[in-house]
């Protein structure tokens, strides 16, 4: 087991390098001056900040100071907001992100979960045709669509009821993030509805089944204690990219609902070529991936005990 860890760590660790190299040189491919902007506006503070990145020095150079401060924990100081750090503004804004994030993966886990179990219990009839319709529409429709959708039908209800009920955008509340960890979590839900629904389909007919239902086990019990428990194990197999994809990836999101989370300075960094915030949270990014990937091996074998990882 910790034989396994440790290569799962080193493993990670080499993955997070790959990710922040290729992120560095594909940063410097991109045409243009990342000291264009209102904070440089002096000769003495563009000096300050050639020096401090080396950007002034050959590529190789720039990419060693880049490791060094990298792993010091420090990504250095955004371009285009004064007298903020990265480090700052992945502190005060991915908690929020990750908060959207958690909503949004127990909307999907659950959902999936449930919507799954429903489509293989009733597989070729009328609720298993309805839901996998609905699957195929959240998952071709894409979230930006789904999300001006979303506000649309909130300025009707609270139409409707002639007050807020819910709000169109901001945060703070939790009925502020209700609607936005929905829209969020939609894809994810619809893709773990298939893959409980398959994973259940292949569990039904099994031996075992078969064998607990002829010694007059109930129903309920034999979907939960046996189908449910067997058929869950891809799920939590996906859960570490899910986590990871979903409390990160809600940028389209962010903007449209006005939640002040880390993928909206991401949006902005890239349209404003803010060199440090891009690299910083797009290796924080790569490095928080990695961990769930981990985490969440160790999970499968403890939710399974026949599994033991070699």
């Amino acid at each position: 087991m910790i034989r396994y860890l440790v290569r799962r760590v080193l493993g990670g660790l080499v993955t997070v390098w790959f990710i922040a190299t290729a992120t560095f040189f594909a940063m410097h491919a991109v045409p243009g001056d990342p000291l264009l902007n209102d904070k440089a506006v002096t000769p003495e503070i563009r000096a300050n900040l050639e020096a401090r990145y080396g950007l002034d020095q050959p590529i190789l150079t720039q990419y060693a100071i880049f490791l060094g401060h990298m792993a010091r924990g420090d990504f250095g100081i955004s371009f285009t907001q004064k007298n903020r750090s990265v480090n700052d503004i992945i502190r005060e804004h991915f908690p929020v992100s990750a908060a959207l994030g958690v909503l949004a993966l127990v909307f999907a886990a659950s959902g999936g979960i449930v919507w799954g179990a429903l489509t293989a219990q009733y597989r070729n009839r009328l609720p298993d045709a309805v839901i996998m319709f609905l699957v195929i529409l959240a998952i071709s429709v894409p979230s930006f669509v789904v999300a001006a959708l979303a506000q649309l039908g909130i300025l009707y209800v609270n139409r409707w009821f002639d007050a807020s009920v819910l709000p169109v955008a901001g945060w703070g509340q939790l009925r502020h993030a209700l609607v936005p960890a929905l829209v969020l979590g939609l894809g994810t839900m619809a893709f773990l509805t298939r893959l409980m629904r398959s994973s259940l389909l292949d569990v039904m007919d099994a031996d075992y089944i078969k064998t607990a239902r002829a010694k007059g086990v109930g129903p309920f019990r034999v979907f939960w204690r046996h189908q449910l428990r067997n058929a869950v194990l891809p799920v939590v197999t996906v859960l570490g990219p899910a986590v990871a994809g979903i409390t990160t990836g809600g940028f389209v999101v962010e903007l449209v609902f006005a939640i002040p989370g880390l993928g909206r300075y991401f949006v902005q960094a890239v349209q404003q070529l803010d060199y440090t915030v891009i690299m910083g949270t797009t290796v924080f990014y790569g490095a928080f991936l990695v961990a769930m990937v981990v985490l969440i091996d160790i999970l499968y074998g403890l939710v399974d005990p026949r599994i033991r990882l070699q």
